[in-house]
Formats: C-alpha cells, structure tokens, sequence
C-alpha cells in the first residue's frame, strides 16, 4: 500500500522534483561523485533514480550506468533527459530498490540519494545494494537526517507527512550506521553537510503542502527546544528549510 503512495506522489512531482535546485545542487552533486570514486570501465547503478540527475552525472565517468526506479512517471523524465542530453551509456528501467531485479555482484558500484526516508524496513536498501555490488566494489547512499530526541523527531516526522504522504521515516546517523553494518558493508567515509531548501517550493511540491498548509504553519509554531535538523529560518524575505545531509561512502 505505501508504494502506491510512493508511486502517486511522485507522479506528481516528477517534473518539479527534476527542476528543483535541491536535486540538482551542484555541491551535493561534486561531493556524491567524489565518495563514488567511479572507475572508466565501471558499472553502475542508481536505485530510486528518479528523473536521473545523478545518472546523468555519473555517465562520462563510468563504463555503464543503470537507473531503476518505482515511478513510471520518473523513468519517462530520466529517459528524455538523457536522450536530449545525447548519453548513450545510461539505461532506465522500472524497479523497487528493496527488490532489485539483478543478479549478485552484477555492478562494480551502487548509489541511492534522498530514497531511504520513504521506505518502510530501510535495511532492505542496504542489504539489496550489498547484494547486487560485487566484493571490493563502493556504495554510496544519502538522506537527510532525524533528530535524536523523542519530541523533535516526532515532531519533524509530522511535518514531513502532512507534507508528503509518501514519507515514511528519517533516521539518526547511529541508525544508518547500524544498517549498513548489518547489511554486510564497511563505511569508509561519512559527512553530515547543512542542506538549504527553499521552503515554500519545498512546501509546493508536495501534495500535502497547499491542502495541510494552515496546519503545517501551527506546527512550526511549536518546534521543539531539540529540534536541530529541521527549522525554518527567514533570508532575504524568503523562508529557507535547514536540514541536515547525511553522505556515506562504504565498501562491500
């Protein structure tokens, strides 16, 4: 039932999402392909790819690149984009990241970016990436990260659904750690960088965001004294959303 929420949201959202400056942020974008550590004669693949942005990125400096995606709608985004920007070594194909369709130790490396918050068992993202990357081979995985304390995660989780219905939980770094461990895989490299959104757009995007947009704003007014990675702040007469970016770089 949740991946038809996933499914419907981001239906909606494929065009904006691909258009936003968040997903194409070219500092994030640099700091992805410098944990990737891609090789020439590489293959790799990209689990919940959405429009591709980061495929598309990773293309000239690999072999092979494969994009998988839930969302038919993403997949016709991520395939006219690379077809306008004349890439010829990056293939799309419809596929759940919990569940992926390839065979083990199929690619030499695996990256996924802002897709473990809305999966219900993450774990299966981490073990599935393990599974398909051969031994010696990188996966990278990024996501925004959940507070420590009990109000404040609550409290941010709330927000993010009214917001997206197909938001499932953000995670603390502890628990991310404990996964990939779990899964079999050896962090390597770890950051925890500030990640700026726009917060109207941010609110926009979402199909939530115009219905629930009175009691998101009440929710604002009661942020919790620990909440650290979620607030709302004003810069130059815009609202900005300050998150935190948790990159992780490990070994199979």
């Amino acid at each position: 039932m949740h991946d038809a929420d996933i499914v419907a949201e981001f239906t909606q959202q494929a065009e904006t999402f691909n258009d936003s400056a968040t997903a194409r942020s070219e500092e994030i974008l640099e700091r992805l392909i410098a944990l990737a550590q891609p090789g020439a004669d590489e293959r790799w693949l990209e689990a919940a790819c959405g429009p591709g942005i980061i495929s598309r990125r990773l293309a000239p400096l690999v072999g092979e690149i494969v994009g998988v995606d839930m969302t038919p709608a993403m997949i016709e985004v991520a395939r006219r984009d690379t077809e306008r920007a004349g890439i010829a070594n990056t293939t799309f194909a419809l596929g759940d990241a919990t569940e992926l369709d390839f065979p083990d130790s199929s690619f030499d490396g695996a990256i996924s970016r802002f897709s473990i918050h809305h999966i219900p068992a993450p774990g299966r993202v981490f073990e599935q990436l393990a599974r398909v990357v051969a031994p010696g081979g990188r996966v990278v995985l990024a996501d925004h990260l959940a507070d420590r304390d009990p109000d404040a995660l609550t409290w941010t989780q709330e927000l993010e659904r009214l917001r997206d219905p197909s938001h499932w939980l953000c995670l603390t770094a502890e628990r991310l750690r404990e996964l990939g461990e779990r899964a079999g895989l050896t962090l390597e490299q770890e950051q925890v960088v500030p990640l700026e959104l726009d917060f109207d757009d941010w609110l926009e995007r979402g199909s939530g965001g115009p219905a629930c947009g009175a009691v998101i704003e009440r929710q604002l007014g009661e942020r919790p004294p620990a909440a650290e990675c979620f607030a709302v702040s004003r810069r130059d007469g815009a609202r900005v959303l300050e998150l935190r970016l948790w990159l992780s770089a490990w070994r199979r």
